[in-house]
């Protein structure tokens, strides 16, 4: 019996998932799992990579995509194939540093009413990184585009979208704590088979970023917490760098699309309203800042909201 499942969608990142899959062996020893590794059309080796691995490792099990399919996707591909009583959705750019798997379960098993949790994410320099927040409703849409939500008092009062976004003592702390949040990253996400089972997983009209936020949300439609544990933790080496133009252009398009499946016309224009006005904000004041290059992004991002 299969008690979890791993998933990790991989596209050119040969270096980096040939060092998750080894992290993973090395530290669940005592967990009979299974990796199922969905490749997106890679052409940097990894394909190469992970047919010989598959060879020498029976639990290691490759499904290899004609094209790049996206993150949720890819996952669902992966989750269709998955047998476990567990599930986690990980990312190829992590690295696990102890048996993060076993205290998962135990927390799973504990607290019956949760239904996805998250471990801690670090940088490979071990300080912490955000690993999730609370549904993207209008008030905190606006503090975060017009920065409220870094303020050093209002800041660690609240509950922003994403609280980590500032990089202060305050936001730090947040993460050093166990609590309950709205959603958790896809970096990390680990949950009950019968979660899976009720949301039917990603939605796949995502192709990245906010997919995961979409999943809690439906999975607290059916009454299940989001918890996050920060007791054990794990090395994301992607987590230190959000700021490319995919990532930013992505994040708006998914908030877009968020507020479109779940919230009113009305919801939905304000939400471009606040999201116009916070990337005018950023295209003045990061084109001030870092330059041209910035400044260029967040006018894309105008334009987008």
């Amino acid at each position: 019996m299969v008690e979890v499942s791993i998933i990790i969608v991989s596209f050119n990142t040969k270096l980096l998932i040939e060092k998750c899959i080894k992290s993973i062996i090395t530290h669940s020893r005592d967990s009979n799992i299974e990796i199922i590794v969905v490749d997106n059309n890679s052409t940097d080796g990894s394909i190469e990579y992970l047919t010989k691995a598959s060879k020498k490792d029976k639990r290691i099990h490759v499904i290899l995509n004609s094209k790049n399919l996206g993150f949720g996707a890819a996952n669902n591909v992966g989750l269709k194939r998955a047998i476990g009583d567990y599930i986690l959705l990980l990312n190829s750019d992590t690295c696990f540093i102890e048996d993060v798997l076993s205290r998962m379960i135990v927390l799973l098993e504990r607290g019956k009413d949760i239904g996805i949790a998250s471990c801690a994410l670090v940088n490979s320099d071990g300080s912490l990184q955000g690993s999730g927040g609370y549904f993207p409703t209008l008030a905190r849409v606006f503090a975060w585009m017009f920065f409220i939500d870094d303020l050093p008092i209002i800041g660690p009062l609240s509950k922003p979208f994403h609280p980590m976004r500032s990089k202060s003592k305050s936001r730090s702390a947040y993460y050093q704590k166990q609590r309950a949040l709205d959603w958790v990253t896809g970096a990390f996400l680990f949950m009950r088979r019968r979660v899976y089972e009720q949301t039917g997983g990603f939605d796949e009209d995502y192709f990245m970023y906010t997919e995961e936020v979409d999943l809690c949300y439906r999975a607290k439609m059916y009454n299940w917490e989001v918890f996050y544990d920060p007791s054990v933790s794990i090395i994301h080496y992607g987590g230190a760098s959000s700021t490319s133009e995919f990532s930013i252009l992505s994040e708006y398009k998914g908030i877009k699309l968020f507020y479109q499946k779940h919230y009113s016309l009305y919801a939905q224009t304000a939400l471009a309203f606040f999201l116009k006005a916070g990337a005018l904000l950023r295209m003045v004041l990061f084109g001030i800042l870092e330059g041209k290059a910035s400044a260029k992004i967040y006018g894309k991002a105008f334009k987008m909201a």
